[in-house]
């Protein structure tokens, strides 16, 4: 889960809601630079995160009984292997990009180095089964990895006040992005990769205002109970 402090309390936003934020905004790429397994490259980037269920899984709290954050997370074979299994039993292509993103975020680890070897090679065999290439695998991963930075991004609140500039991600033509915010509130992306020249975007999040917990039960509790709040954003392109 992403855990943001503020005044009132946590907020919280599932790492699947993250990961539908990404999808809606790969969806909006311009339909001349998607790539070949467009559909498959939509699907997988909404649900590269669903690795992990707040509301089923453990590891929810840190040391002093505060929410953990993703970046405080580490690899857990558990739920890897499950998060391989429903994407490759949906299809293999989809397989080949969640893997792609295990390794990403895995392969550095210690705990996760032999797992995500494993992985790497699988990937010629689930080539060969999804009957694409590795051009076209590389072409998806980049789109799936810059919608997931630019989701993340949005969902820890990193979005510069007073109009400032921040870098998004290299796109997956190599393009470098920029992202700021104007007067009204509305999202600028310099370079503007995507079809419509505006388009709106959401995510769901939940405020717990207790700071500290003494068990998971506790936290998931008060999680469940905390209102659903739906964040609405707008994409534009910038005048010229």
């Amino acid at each position: 889960m992403i855990v943001n402090y503020t005044d009132n309390g946590w907020k919280i936003i599932t790492q699947r809601s993250h990961g539908l934020l990404a999808g809606q905004i790969c969806a909006q790429w311009k339909k001349t630079d998607q790539p070949a397994r467009w559909f498959e490259t939509l699907i997988a980037t909404t649900e590269h995160d669903d690795v992990y269920n707040e509301f089923e899984d453990s590891g929810l709290l840190t040391i002093s009984g505060g929410p953990k954050n993703f970046v405080m997370t580490r690899f857990e074979k558990e739920y890897a292997s499950r998060l391989m299994t429903m994407a490759l039993t949906k299809g293999r292509y989809i397989g080949l990009l969640v893997a792609r993103h295990m390794n990403f975020l895995y392969s550095a680890d210690p705990a996760g180095r032999r797992f995500c070897a494993e992985l790497k090679k699988q990937e010629p065999t689930w080539l060969k089964e999804a009957k694409a290439s590795v051009q076209e695998l590389d072409a998806s991963y980049r789109l799936l990895e810059f919608c997931d930075a630019f989701s993340l991004l949005i969902c820890q609140g990193m979005v510069q006040p007073e109009q400032r500039r921040m870098e998004i991600s290299d796109g997956p033509d190599g393009k470098f992005y920029e992202l700021f915010s104007d007067e009204s509130g509305a999202l600028i992306v310099e370079g503007w990769p995507f079809e419509v020249p505006e388009f709106q975007i959401s995510y769901e999040s939940r405020l717990v205002e207790q700071l500290e917990f003494k068990s998971e039960a506790e936290f998931r509790k008060a999680l469940r109970e905390s209102p659903v709040v739906v964040n609405e954003l707008t994409l534009r392109k910038r005048n010229q």
